[in-house]
C-alpha cells in the first residue's frame, strides 16, 4: 500500500512527464512502436523505396483512368495495398533463420500478405462494378433514345403509307366517274399534291 507522501510524489512526478508538446516530438513519438507499418495510416517506411511506390500508383492510375474521384480513391487503395502485401513478402524472409523459423511472425506476415491482396482485389473489383454500373446507364439512356426515334420513324414511314394509299385510293375513284361527274381540274391538284410530297 502507497503512503501519504508516496502518492503526492507520484503526483508531482506525473506533473513533469507529460509528454511531447511540440508538433515534432508528438510526431516523432508517434513512431515509437512502429515495428511492421502494416496498422493504422499508410506510410512508406524509411527502408523502402517512396520513388518506387509513386512509380506503383502512376502506372495503376494510367492503367485504370480513373475519371472521377471515387475511381481515383479505389485506384490508390489498390496502389497501397499491393505495397503492404510486398512488404508481408519481404518481411516473412527475415522469419527464417539458420536451421529455425520464427513461426509466430511468420503466421503474422501471412495474415497481412491474404488481407492486402483481398483489399487489392477488393477494390480492383469496386473500381469494375462501378464502370460497368456507369457503362449499363449509358447504355440504357442511348437504347432508350434510339427506340424513341425508331418509333418516330416507324410513324413517319405509316403517315407516309397512309398517304400514299389515299392518293391511289382517290386516283382510282376519279377513274371511275363519267363524264359528267368529274370535277374540273381535280387530277390536275392531284398531281401537284403528289409533286410536292
Amino acid at each position: 500500500m502507497s503512503t501519504q507522501a508516496q502518492i503526492a510524489a507520484n503526483r508531482v512526478n506525473a506533473q513533469q512527464s507529460t509528454g511531447p508538446k511540440s508538433e515534432v516530438g508528438k510526431a516523432i513519438s508517434c513512431q515509437n512502436n512502429l515495428r511492421h507499418g502494416f496498422t493504422g495510416g499508410f506510410r512508406v517506411l524509411r527502408w523502402e523505396d517512396a520513388e518506387e511506390f509513386s512509380q506503383l500508383s502512376r502506372d495503376l492510375a494510367e492503367e485504370h483512368k480513373p475519371a472521377t474521384p471515387t475511381e481515383t480513391l479505389l485506384v490508390t487503395q489498390m496502389a497501397q495495398a499491393w505495397w503492404l502485401r510486398t512488404r508481408a513478402l519481404v518481411l516473412q524472409n527475415t522469419c527464417f533463420t539458420e536451421g529455425s523459423v520464427d513461426q509466430k511472425q511468420l503466421a503474422l506476415y501471412l495474415r497481412y500478405q491474404t488481407t492486402h491482396e483481398r483489399a487489392f482485389h477488393k477494390s480492383l473489383n469496386q473500381l469494375l462494378k462501378l464502370r460497368a454500373e456507369k457503362r449499363k446507364i449509358e447504355i440504357g439512356f442511348e437504347s432508350r433514345q434510339l427506340k424513341q426515334s425508331r418509333a418516330r420513324e416507324q410513324a413517319e414511314e405509316l403517315a407516309r403509307r397512309q398517304a400514299v394509299e389515299k392518293r391511289k385510293q382517290e386516283l382510282h375513284n376519279m377513274k371511275l366517274e363519267t363524264g359528267e361527274h368529274q370535277i374540273p381540274g381535280r387530277i390536275q391538284r392531284i398531281i401537284a399534291a403528289e409533286n410536292a410530297a
